[in-house]
């Protein structure tokens, strides 16, 4: 076993999902440049978060990854790391979680059970409702929401810039996570899992998907609205609109070969470049909030 082996196991890569959500709301909570060591534990406590939800999801889902060929070469499956060894590892990360939140804030920390059973719950959706698609939406979601409370401290002022950066992570994660869970709906029929592609085809999961990023990016322009923001943000919805579109072009219920190039890379980039349009609109143009 190696470090490199977990990271793997997490696909540590993937926490640019969130990250940049996070450090936009934490950059509009403060008006520029948070307290470098808010930002550091900011930037902890989501890595830790996602890692120890993405190491659960591992452990409880082994045995039906093991069963389906596209994922039965995953760390778990293929005893490259033990369950024992992944159950340590989620609970360092954990604890990792819940000491960056007390860092925080005595809020923050207050929260961090709640943020964990949206996060861990996440692993159990499928079993049980269709609804799993924005649980998962709603886990990352949270990420802006946090970031928001780590700077401000409390729920005062005005909270509708958050909400609707949240809002819209839910929908955007949510929308993706419908493209990638195409490839698994004859397997997750066959295993009784609920999923929207296995139970209502792959035409009707994309077309979802569609419906769901385009009020993404109406919370998009309706956040930036109501922090003012001004046109560094507004070139970063333009081009994130754009790659909703490309991703949507790439694929379709007759091929589904490019869903990784649509999943990962280009929603990588989404987030990426919102950070960015932010963090130039408040350092050049002075947004207010």
């Amino acid at each position: 076993m190696t470090a490199g082996d977990y990271f793997r196991l997490v696909k540590f890569s993937h926490s640019i999902f969130a990250l940049p959500f996070a450090l936009a709301s934490a950059w509009l909570a403060s008006g520029g440049l948070p307290p470098l060591k808010t930002l550091a534990l900011i930037v902890l406590c989501a890595v830790a978060a996602r890692t120890a939800a993405m190491g659960f999801n591992r452990l409880v889902d082994h045995k039906l990854d093991a069963a389906n060929p596209r994922t039965a070469g995953r760390e778990l499956p293929a005893g490259v790391l033990s369950p024992p060894a992944v159950s340590v590892f989620v609970l360092i990360s954990t604890a990792v979680f819940v000491l960056g939140a007390w860092a925080l804030s005595p809020l923050c920390a207050s929260l961090s059970p709640i943020v964990l059973l949206v996060l861990f719950g996440y692993s159990y959706a499928k079993r049980f409702t269709y609804f799993a698609h924005l649980i998962l939406g709603l886990a990352l979601g949270l990420a802006p929401l946090g970031a928001w409370l780590a700077v401000r401290g409390n729920f005062e002022g005005d909270l509708w810039p958050p909400i609707l950066l949240a809002a819209a992570v839910t929908l955007w994660v949510a929308g993706f996570d419908l493209i990638y869970a195409c490839q698994d709906a004859q397997f997750d029929r066959e295993r009784g899992l609920h999923s929207i592609p296995a139970r209502f085809g792959l035409e009707r999961a994309l077309w979802l998907s569609r419906m769901l990023h385009a009020p993404t990016a109406m919370r998009l322009v309706v956040f930036g609205l109501r922090a003012e923001l001004g046109l560094a943000w507004w070139i970063g919805v333009l081009l994130s609109g754009a790659l909703f579109i490309w991703q949507h072009r790439l694929v379709s219920a007759r091929d589904l070969a490019r869903v990784d190039m649509a999943f990962f890379t280009l929603n990588g980039w989404v987030g990426v470049g919102l950070l960015a349009g932010l963090v130039a609109d408040l350092s050049l143009f002075g947004g207010q909030v």
